[in-house]
């Protein structure tokens, strides 16, 4: 991969399918490099990514959700484009609405609403439903021997986690799971058009749950939402809370899908792996952390330089788009040794940006990481001898897989495991 004129990071086949070596590339062309498609910069320092998480001075996070797409709705003027990026909020994709758009104050106010929710406590809590829904799940495909690991367990698994952390009422799961178990992470279309995923049903159904829970509080997340307040004491919109409860929605689904789809490739393509882990679960945690760095879900985030500032001693202007790649950062040479390797034992795997940093690091964080845990202990109990369907990717010499095809995301469509039933 040597023409990075001709490869567009937003929709080249090669980069959907191993954006590593574009990743590379550009680290070794410039710190801060114009993609010249869309005129963003993209970033792949560790240091430098992490520096711009943490500096909310100089970085919105208003085109957070979807970055070049729609072109910036006014023309920078100034020093400091803030006034403009305020007065022009509402024309952002979700700048006005999501979270993860928000600046502060505003996000601040917004995140003290989630303030307890995701405690130890609570999702030790919840740790008993994680492993007998993980024993469900698996009982509906253990005996078969075979399954496409993806539709069978990892999207339904934390979809239904997250929904009963939160206090969807269980009659409802069987609908979460029809409805919201497809990719709900993409934002390009087949033609290879990019496209925004709005969710409106699950606004509907979020906005139905927290108006009963106003009205008759129940002992569960929803209703710790409906009833929270501002820091200032105000009360807020219960579109509002609706708009905070489908972020942490996403926040605690999505990530996972796709972690756990990478951990069992990975488990499958090294059979001495899945036996160490069996023998020494101990190490199943770090496992989890070593899979985030080297395949981290989120491939992209995006922010908008307030003012004039730089990047690894790159000059932006203000109103320029910057690309957070931490999937780069977490390949870094100068952080991790031998990066493109996976070590299940590296020291410092929990040193990675694939929850991001600062004000706006990934609520469920802590989610996934105790979900990947109960999922990699029960599979582990119940099968053995995980491999990789030949006849779905081919063989171990020529192996293929689809990936989701969003520039924000990375993860498999699909990934069809063949493994024999552990005997009770």
């Amino acid at each position: 991969m040597t023409d990075l004129v001709g490869i567009d990071f937003f929709s080249d086949a090669s980069v959907v399918a191993n954006p590593y070596p574009y990743f590379e590339r550009i680290r070794q062309e410039c710190p801060a490099f114009r993609e010249p498609h869309h005129g963003v910069v993209a970033v792949t320092g560790y240091a430098d990514v992490l520096d711009v998480y943490r500096d909310t001075e100089s970085f919105s996070s208003v085109n957070a959700a979807v970055g070049p797409f729609p072109p910036l709705p006014f023309a920078p003027q100034g020093d400091d484009i803030s006034a403009l990026i305020e007065a022009h909020r509402h024309k952002f994709p979700w700048g006005a609405e999501n979270i993860v758009c928000f600046d502060p104050p505003e996000h601040g106010r917004h995140r003290a609403l989630l303030n307890g929710l995701f405690t130890p406590r609570r999702l030790e809590q919840n740790e008993d439903f994680m492993s007998r829904l993980a024993d469900r799940l698996l009982d509906e495909f253990v005996a078969d021997g075979r399954c496409d690991f993806v539709q069978a367990y990892g999207r339904p698994f934390p979809l239904l986690v997250i929904a009963d952390l939160l206090g969807v009422p269980e009659a409802d799961h069987p609908m979460f799971r029809q409805w919201f178990g497809a990719d709900m992470g993409s934002r390009q279309g087949q033609d290879g058009t990019i496209v925004i995923n709005p969710s409106a049903e699950l606004d509907t159904w979020f906005s139905t749950y927290l108006e009963e829970r106003r009205r008759e509080p129940r002992n569960d997340m929803l209703t710790e939402l409906a009833m929270a307040t501002f820091p200032d004491g105000s009360v807020p919109e219960v579109e509002d809370i609706v708009n905070l409860a489908t972020s942490v929605f996403f926040a605690g689904h999505e990530t996972t899908v796709r972690l756990l789809a990478a951990s069992l490739r990975l488990l499958a393509e090294q059979p001495e792996l899945q036996a160490t882990l069996r023998g020494h679960r101990e190490g199943i945690p770090n496992f989890v952390e070593e899979m985030l760095r080297i395949e981290s879900p989120i491939k992209s985030h995006f922010r908008l330089t307030r003012v004039a500032t730089s990047i690894g001693g790159v000059e932006l202007s203000p109103g320029t788009t910057v690309m957070l790649l931490p999937g780069a950062a977490n390949r870094d040479p100068s952080r991790f040794e031998c990066p493109a390797e996976f070590r299940a034992d590296r020291p410092n795997a929990r040193q990675h940006l694939a929850f991001g940093r600062g004000a706006h690091s990934c609520p469920g964080g802590p989610l996934a990481r105790i979900e990947a845990r109960v999922s990699l202990e029960r599979i582990l109990d119940r099968i053995t001898d995980i491999r990789i369907s030949e006849a779905h990717h081919g063989p171990d010499v020529d192996r293929h897989y689809e990936y989701s095809p969003d520039y924000i995301l990375r993860g498999l469509t699909a990934l069809h495991l063949e493994f024999t039933p552990r005997a009770s």
